[in-house]
């Protein structure tokens, strides 16, 4: 199987490339960006071909593709591949607008492609562990939930500059758009059923030295359709010399019991002398290989994979309404969706 990366925007393009090349009978046939400094750097330090145009990569006919662009770029590209007859996987959000989010989930039904959104939570081990004992029925109804998923600000942790993070022409948002999206997603298969009601406050209160003209600080409150609600702290609020990137941990209230969960536990923190900071050294898991994995799979089953755009779409649905919430300083009921989690 060939399959390649579109644009390295996104810093998580960077672990990607590695996730590739570590799939046995997968050949990564390099990168696509349109910015030539990028594109070079990158090339460069991952020794892997850069192709100048994203036309030039699909003229290859890669059997899939991994798509890092700004979060306002996924649609044309998710649009280009697809017409090409390729399989995309989307980084997250899946989109900026419902509309274009839409547009790509139509694109790909249209063309056959399989359309998957990286939402790689879903694989980390701790959260599996939880989903098992939900599923089994040991914590009963599922009565609330206390989350959050924290980082720092981005365009301040990636040696490559990256500020379109907090351009929010390009990034959708801030701290909302980038961080609500995994828990919802979570929450919605966890619960097997969708949001409600969104409320939201947002602020500026974290980085405000920085040139930042995007929310840094958020709490979103979450009502599903079963009654369950759920809180999520999706602040950009960690230091630059906090020894992990992120964080993400869930607190469930059940009917039978109390159960908590760190995605990121997997870790040591490493001090070493000639180390500026302490840093994080995974010895776990790893959820994006999970992902990655499972993208090449629907791919050779010729099958849907695990998440789908239909699951970006609605996260994207939650973002949206947060930001209406947040403006309007009120609750935002959301449409009930007849389709089947």
């Amino acid at each position: 199987m060939r399959l390649a990366i579109m644009s390295f925007a996104h810093l998580h393009a960077e672990g990607y490339i590695h996730n590739l090349r570590a799939i046995p009978d997968v050949e990564m046939i390099g990168f696509a960006d349109d910015n030539a400094d990028r594109g070079r750097h990158f090339a460069e330090l991952y020794n892997t071909k850069w192709f100048e145009t994203y036309d030039t990569l699909l003229a290859e006919q890669p059997d899939g593709v991994i798509i890092c662009s700004e979060n306002a770029n996924h649609r044309p590209l998710v649009e280009l591949a697809a017409e090409a007859g390729v399989h995309v996987l989307s980084e997250k959000p899946l989109a900026t607008s419902l509309d274009d989010a839409q547009a790509m989930i139509d694109v790909c039904n249209k063309t056959g492609v399989q359309l998957m959104t990286a939402f790689p939570m879903r694989f980390s081990a701790p959260i599996i562990e939880i989903k098992k004992l939900i599923d089994s029925g040991h914590l009963g109804n599922i009565y609330g939930c206390n989350a959050t998923n924290q980082g720092q600000l981005p365009k301040l942790h990636t040696a490559y500059p990256r500020d379109w993070f907090v351009d929010k022409r390009l990034a959708g948002g801030g701290a909302a758009a980038d961080h609500t999206v995994h828990v919802a997603d979570l929450l919605r298969w966890f619960l097997g059923c969708e949001v409600v009601e969104v409320y939201a406050e947002l602020n500026h209160i974290f980085y405000g030295h920085e040139d930042v003209n995007v929310e840094t600080g958020g709490l979103i409150m979450l009502t599903f359709e079963d009654g369950t609600f759920a809180s999520i702290d999706c602040s950009w609020s960690k230091p630059p010399n906090y020894t992990t990137w992120g964080g993400l941990t869930m607190e469930l209230v059940a009917e039978q019991g109390f159960a908590t969960v760190d995605a990121f536990k997997q870790v040591m923190s490493v001090y070493a002398q000639n180390a500026e900071r302490p840093y994080c050294a995974y010895w776990g898991s790893d959820a994006n290989q999970g992902m990655i994995h499972e993208f090449v799979m629907a791919i050779r089953e010729s099958r849907t994979p695990a998440i789908t755009g239909y699951d970006g779409y609605k996260a994207v649905e939650i973002v949206d309404a947060v930001y209406r919430s947040a403006e309007s300083q009120c609750p935002i009921k959301l449409p009930l969706s007849s389709h089947t989690l």
